[in-house]
Order: C-alpha cells, then structure tokens, then sequence
C-alpha cells in the first residue's frame, strides 16, 4: 500500500514510517520542519516539505494518491495551547479538516488519526479510563484532540471515509524532542547528560509530581502496524495501564545513569493533568495489541540513543 504520513520528521512518525517501509509499503512523508528534522525522515520515503493548513497539500495527494493517511502532524504541547489556542486550532483542527477534504477528493481508503489519551479525558473520575468514559479536556490542545475526532466521525457518516483513532499515553522514546506531553523523558536524560540539573515540575499537594502512563515508541509502532488492517471507526486507548510519578521517573532515569542529583521544584505548568492512566484492554481485544516493553527497558534505550547521538 501507498501511505502518506504527516510529521514524519518528527519523533513518533518517524518510527512508524520506518516500520511501515520495513514492512514494504510506499510511503510518502508531509512535514514542514517547524519542530521536526530532516534527518529523521527514512531516504526510502517521497518528502514533501509543506504545512498541512496549505491549500497546495492537494497537489500532493493528487500527485501521489495515497491508500492510507496517517496524522501525527499536531501542535503538540499542551501549555503552549492554553497559551496561543488560535495557532492550536489551526494546527490541530483545520489542518485536519484540510486532509480530510483531501481524503475524500482523491479516494483516500483510510485516516489513521493520532488523538491524546493523555489529555483528552480530563481529570478522569475512571482509572485506568476506558474509551467509553466521556471525555473532559481541559486543555486547549486537549479539546481540538476530540474535535478531531468527531471530524473523523463526520467525514465518515457524510463520505464514507474510513478511520482508525488511537488515543496515546504519553509516549517517550528515542528521537524524541523535549515538547509535548512525554517530553520530560528526553528533558531529564539531556539535561542530566549535560551536567545539568532538571526541574521537576508539581502541584503543592502532591510533590513528586504528575501520575502518568508512558508507554514506549516501539510499542505505539505496533499498534500503527495493526491499525493499517483492523479498528474501524473506532477509538483505542494505547498505553500501559501502569502509573508512574515524574518523580519516580526521575529517579530510575538518574540510576541509570549512576547519577544523585536533586531535581528543581517548579509548580505544574498550564493545562497540567494531576493524574492519567489508560486502560489498554480494547486494543488488546480488538485491535491484538500490548505493550511490551516495560518502562526500566525503555528508558535505557532511550538514554544509549542520547548517548550516542551526543558523541556525534
């Protein structure tokens, strides 16, 4: 299959790119290198620099006429959303409605759209939450999440456009750039790599800080993988189910790199969950997905990949 992935410059399009011409499909990537690099696009993809709010990303699906789109273009960073929520909306949600006339005009099979587990619920009153718990976004970013959504829905109950959600945790990993919800794994190995102490961020009541799920890049591939064949018109949760404070998370990442260091109190920054945990069971059932990689074996991968892109 011919497979247009947006953002693939960036941290987690890049890997499943990667897995999707491994597994010998063509692919296409969009990106305009706002926040993603060039260097992590696979040689073996077709790149096209340009934003998916530009008119002229038509061109692109009418040149290439993909079978299956993949979004994980976004504006990613929830405080930056609640601080500019215009440049969210037209990130998050026009970009999408652009591809998804797109879709619809050159015959698109399917969009798989990347959504937030990790935000879209709110301060859930259900842990782990279920896909069947109503979302309460609050965050900007959070919100055009689960407008995105009901897009999906839409183009599909007016065109017929098949689509696939996944609803990520908080995914961490190599590559991985130090914006967005998980990017406090990258932010604490690069700072502690550097010599630096890291902050830690945290509400009064609670200062070990925020309770999230991290799930592993290579585990959020896979579920990419299986949503090419299954999962239509439904939305899965893609996480561990296991919840961890930052900082516990600093600490194991401080162990493994034989380091003591008291990380910098900070307050939650804007539009910081107290608490999210996903319940994966309806990925596991529908979709034949599981995590595999618990969180000690992710973080040391992640810290020999800084380590080697530091001897660069």
């Amino acid at each position: 299959m011919k497979i247009l992935i947006t953002g693939a410059a960036g941290f987690i399009a890049s890997h499943v790119s990667d897995a999707y011409l491994e597994a010998g499909h063509e692919v296409v990537v969009v990106d305009n290198l706002s926040t993603g690099y060039k260097h992590n696009i696979n040689p073996k993809a077709k790149f096209y620099k340009i934003d998916i709010c530009s008119p002229d990303l038509d061109r692109v699906f009418e040149a290439e006429r993909p079978d299956i789109v993949n979004h994980h273009a976004a504006q990613v960073s929830v405080p930056l959303s609640v601080e500019d929520p215009l440049n969210d909306a037209r990130i998050n949600v026009l970009g999408l409605v652009n591809i998804l006339q797109s879709c619809v005009k050159h015959s698109v099979k399917k969009v798989i759209f990347i959504s937030s587990g990790g935000a879209i619920y709110g301060e859930a009153e259900e842990y782990p939450t279920t896909e069947n718990y109503q979302p309460k976004p609050l965050s900007v970013y959070a919100i055009n999440k689960m407008v995105g959504e009901s897009y999906l829905a839409f183009y599909h109950h007016q065109y017929g456009l098949n689509y696939t959600v996944l609803r990520y945790a908080n995914v961490y990993g190599p590559r991985q750039v130090s914006h967005g919800e998980a990017g406090v794994v990258s932010i604490f190995v690069q700072k502690l790599l550097a010599g630096e102490t890291p902050t830690l961020n945290s509400y009064p009541e609670d200062p070990n800080g925020m309770i999230r799920d991290y799930v592993y890049v290579k585990d959020v591939v896979k579920a990419n993988l299986l949503a090419l064949q299954t999962g239509e018109q439904k939305a899965f949760n893609i996480g561990t189910g296991i919840e961890t404070h930052t900082r516990a998370l600093y600490d194991e990442i401080c162990t493994q790199l034989g380091l003591d260091v008291n990380p910098i109190s900070a307050l939650a920054r804007k539009g910081d969950l107290k608490r999210s945990l996903l319940d994966w069971s309806k990925a596991a059932v529908e979709l034949g997905w599981k995590p595999d990689h618990d969180l000690q074996q992710g973080i040391r991968e992640t810290i020999e990949f800084f380590k080697s892109e530091n001897k660069r």
